[in-house]
């Protein structure tokens, strides 16, 4: 078996050597094949790309200078009939003249504009410097004087460059007043055809290079510019090796560097425009293109390689490797498993108690709530029945009745109080009706009668003459002006003069204000927290301001309390319009 078992492995060793020598033999024949049909293509289609961009870039030029010389040659023919100058020219007076001629200028975009007489004498100039020149000999102005149309000069300029002049003659009833002369700025066309990588010039009719990226040009024919040396360009050897341009086909070849001419007519006085482009980029986009190709054709090789002689290893140690996360994946699952039962066994203990301590403390939040709320009606019943015993005393039965009858509204109240703190766990919105705030401000600064009474308090109410109307719940409203007017009766024990002001203001909220005199708010963080009070032990709970912030905010409004600029506390009811809850619903 042994022997039979190491033939066969031989036998299927020599298959897998020819079938990698085979892999090997086509993956070079068709690597060859794609980087010859790629560089043929590629090659192609980019020198085709190049030719049509470097045509549009020619048609956009000649436009460009077409549009520049006839955006001017309209120019002469508006400021010859421009009344100002005619006049100016007519009286001798040009005083006004060049501030005409500025205004203009802006708008036209021209180099410059100049009016001259009819002696060729400069009486008004963009340049002020030229104010003055004589011009009568000039080809602009002696060609304007002899004609009835405008008529385009290009003269050759100090600086070795040319100037393209626009020029009329200025007529009034049939007599010459002088010539408008018009500078036509071609030299910007020239800036941007600086900014891309060809070289480009204009001609005139006679050959000579007018317009040129290369200053250095200008005033020579096309041969006479060649044989002069070229500064560093994108087509500087194209440009240094050209012998005869005039027996030159379309393309001239350099170095494998092609340069593509290019030459368009311009429909103005016989002039044409040459362009020449580099065809250097053509080669390193194919280049890029067939180096990734045979990167990738050289990865694939190896990665063939790499394949036949790691197969049977790598098979082995993925099995390993497979069986060996499997048994330590399915020791992990066992643990997470035991680990999530502890954790679920856990979780129903602190569950359970959680649930236990929530009951007490609400059980407990409760008795203390209910004791906060009682103390204010009992110590009123208080005062009643000791005020209904002297009324009896004093043989004053009619107003003892009325005295019971107050008790009997505490009783009443206390009863409502009790189902109010049962009910204020539900928060439901089920007892709500409209309530004017007006009404629950006064029932609140009656039930704190008794109690102002034992004490030198100044209160000062302000209500709105309209009805202050909200959404809710009237007894929880008067319990929390109720809280709010002891804590301010409390903070004003120390004060010399008490003073309490109440203020009700209805806006886009109906707003309540409980502002005192006493010594303010230490905490503002804490002030609503359950138990947080800073009065004596006996004297309150710290209930009374988390139990109205939970109403408030029941009724859809907000509780907030600040310290006074002028010393003192003051708290702010705002609770929505009952108008704007109906418009909510709605």
């Amino acid at each position: 078996m042994n022997r039979t078992a190491t033939t066969t492995d031989r036998t299927t060793g020599g298959q897998g050597r020819w079938l990698l020598r085979l892999g090997v033999l086509l993956i070079c024949l068709l690597g060859i094949g794609t980087i010859y049909t790629t560089n043929l293509l590629l090659t192609e289609r980019f020198t085709e790309t190049t030719r049509n961009r470097a045509e549009v870039r020619l048609t956009l030029y000649v436009a460009n200078l077409m549009s520049e010389l006839q955006r001017n040659s309209i120019v002469p023919q508006l400021l010859a009939r421009d009344p100002e100058l005619i006049n100016a020219l007519s009286e001798g007076n040009y005083t006004l003249s060049t501030q005409r001629l500025l205004s203009f200028v802006d708008e036209i975009g021209a180099a410059s504009l100049m009016l001259l007489d009819r002696d060729g004498r400069a009486v008004a100039a963009t340049d002020r410097n030229r104010l003055g020149e004589q011009h009568r000999t000039d080809a602009s102005f002696v060609n304007a004087m002899r004609s009835n149309t405008t008529v385009f000069t290009l003269s050759e300029t100090p600086q070795g460059g040319f100037g393209f002049v626009y020029s009329r003659r200025v007529d009034q009833n049939g007599t010459t007043m002088g010539v408008i002369s018009v500078a036509v700025d071609l030299a910007k066309l020239e800036r941007g055809w600086a900014g891309v990588s060809d070289a480009v010039y204009v001609t005139n009719s006679q050959g000579q290079i007018i317009l040129s990226t290369e200053p250095r040009w200008r005033g020579l024919d096309e041969a006479e510019a060649l044989r002069r040396q070229t500064p560093p360009s994108a087509i500087e050897m194209a440009l240094r090796a050209t012998q005869d341009w005039a027996a030159l086909p379309i393309d001239a070849y350099l170095r494998g560097e092609a340069v593509l001419r290019r030459e368009a007519r311009v429909p103005f006085q016989g002039w044409r425009m040459v362009s020449y482009t580099a065809y250097s980029s053509v080669r390193e986009r194919v280049n890029g293109v067939l180096a990734l190709e045979v990167m990738g054709f050289a990865i694939l090789l190896a990665l063939l390689f790499w394949v036949s002689s790691r197969k049977a290893t790598s098979r082995l140690a993925i099995f390993a490797r497979e069986s060996a996360e499997l048994r330590s994946l399915n020791v992990a699952l066992q643990r997470e498993i035991a680990a999530r039962k502890q954790m679920e066994r856990n979780l129903e203990v602190a569950e359970q108690t959680v649930a236990q301590t929530s009951k007490l403390a609400a059980l407990g939040e409760m008795s203390a709530a209910v004791s906060h709320e009682l103390n204010q009606p009992l110590a009123a019943m208080k005062t009643y029945l000791a005020g209904a015993r002297l009324l009896l005393q004093r043989k004053r039965p009619e107003e003892t009745l009325s005295s019971f009858q107050r008790i009997d509204d505490l009783i009443d109240r206390m009863g409502a109080i009790t189902r109010q703190l049962k009910s204020y766990a539900r928060k439901g919105t089920e007892a709500f009706e409209p309530v004017d705030t007006r009404a629950a401000v006064s029932s609140a600064l009656s039930m704190m009668e008794p109690q102002l009474k034992t004490r030198r308090v100044e209160i000062s109410r302000t209500l709105p003459g309209e009805p202050a109307l909200i959404y809710g719940d009237r007894l929880r409203l008067e319990q929390v002006i109720i809280n709010l007017l002891r804590n301010a009766i409390d903070a004003t024990k120390s004060a010399n003069d008490p003073r309490i002001d109440v203020i009700l203001a209805v806006g886009e909220t109906v707003t309540l204000t409980v502002r005192d005199n006493g010594e303010g708010i230490d905490d503002l963080e804490q002030l609503f927290e359950p138990f947080y009070t800073t009065k004596q032990p006996g004297d309150g709970v710290g209930l009374g301001l988390a139990i109205s912030s939970g109403i408030v905010n029941d009724l859809g409004g907000r509780l907030t309390a600040r310290n006074g600029a002028d010393g003192g506390a003051v708290f702010e009811v705002q609770l929505p319009l009952f108008k704007t809850v109906a418009q909510a619903a709605e």
